[in-house]
């Protein structure tokens, strides 16, 4: 006995999910619970756009307290920089048209990584300059590292 797709959306996801797979695959359409399936599509966007300017943040932050605070480096501001730059790297090759993201969000990203390095450091914010003194390309290339 299969179970409303609608309804199992509500109380089994990992059910729901199975079987609107299954539908999709039979190419049995008229089954699919089309409103959450949308939905769930629209969510999925929103999420990599958003992983996309958390992962940013946290990287131009890293990068800030390299540079501006360098008697205080350590391995886990290295593994931190390297992570976000590879998990940066998987999302834009999933989904290259994500990579345009980036320089739309660039700017609002490092206003707020200079608000958390400022958090983190103790550092004034006049420590940091107003705009990014780090290029997109600086950001994303795995072997850069800023120098005072």
């Amino acid at each position: 006995m299969e179970t409303k797709l609608s309804g199992l959306y509500e109380t089994d996801f990992n059910l729901w999910i199975e079987q609107t797979i299954n539908h999709l695959k039979q190419g049995n359409l008229s089954a699919l619970d089309l409103d959450n399936l949308i939905e769930e599509i629209s969510d999925m966007g929103r999420n990599n756009r958003r992983e996309v300017f958390s992962r940013l943040k946290v990287l131009l932050m890293h990068l800030l307290k390299w540079k501006y605070q360098p008697e205080k480096r350590t391995n886990s501001w290295t593994n931190t920089i390297d992570e976000q730059r590879e998990q940066l790297e998987l999302i834009f090759n999933d989904s290259p048209s994500l990579k345009p993201y980036l320089g739309d969000i660039f700017s609002e990203c490092y206003q707020k990584a200079v608000r958390a390095a400022v958090n983190e450091t103790n550092l004034p914010k006049q420590t940091f300059p107003v705009d990014c003194p780090f290029t997109q390309e600086q950001v994303l290339d795995q072997d850069y590292l800023p120098e005072l």
